[in-house]
């Protein structure tokens, strides 16, 4: 994609049918005046940023952190060149990891490993119950089906 020098902002690119769309009208009238482009990447590094910076939170809070990551970029991506840069990378290692994600050996393996710790994991909790002696609060034996 070509980038203005001056401002390291991506240049207008035409439209399929070789005119320039609205938006590209538009974008094109506020780069003109060295104010409103100010603002206006300002505005688009304030928004990307923070939905960027949500993507990281949601890491490891809950929610849709890669994706909130995604898209705080590609709107930043749409008036700075560092940011495509970034994208470019994160969707390679997107790529990267559904390759390595969808290879019959690593699932193999990785289902080999859950059904190792689900087990280990419930002999831990058997073992622990009986160590300590744990006894219900009620008695099974005293159960009747029909009373």
């Amino acid at each position: 994609m070509a980038t203005n020098q001056q401002n390291d902002a991506p240049a207008a690119v035409p439209e399929q049918g070789g005119e320039p769309g609205a938006m590209s009208r538009f974008r094109e009238r506020i780069r003109r005046n060295p104010l409103l482009n100010t603002t206006w990447r300002i505005g688009v590094f304030t928004v990307g940023m923070t939905v960027l910076v949500g993507g990281l939170v949601m890491m490891v809070a809950p929610g849709p952190g890669i994706l909130g990551i995604v898209v705080g970029l590609a709107i930043l991506a749409t008036e700075f060149a560092w940011a495509q840069r970034a994208l470019h990378h994160a969707r390679r290692a997107a790529e990267k990891a559904k390759e390595k994600a969808l290879d019959p050996r690593t699932k193999r393996r990785n289902t080999v490993l859950a059904v190792l710790g689900g087990l280990v994991g419930g002999a831990a909790v058997i073992a622990y119950l009986v160590l300590y002696h744990f006894h219900l609060p009620w008695n099974i034996a005293d159960w009747t089906p029909w009373s």
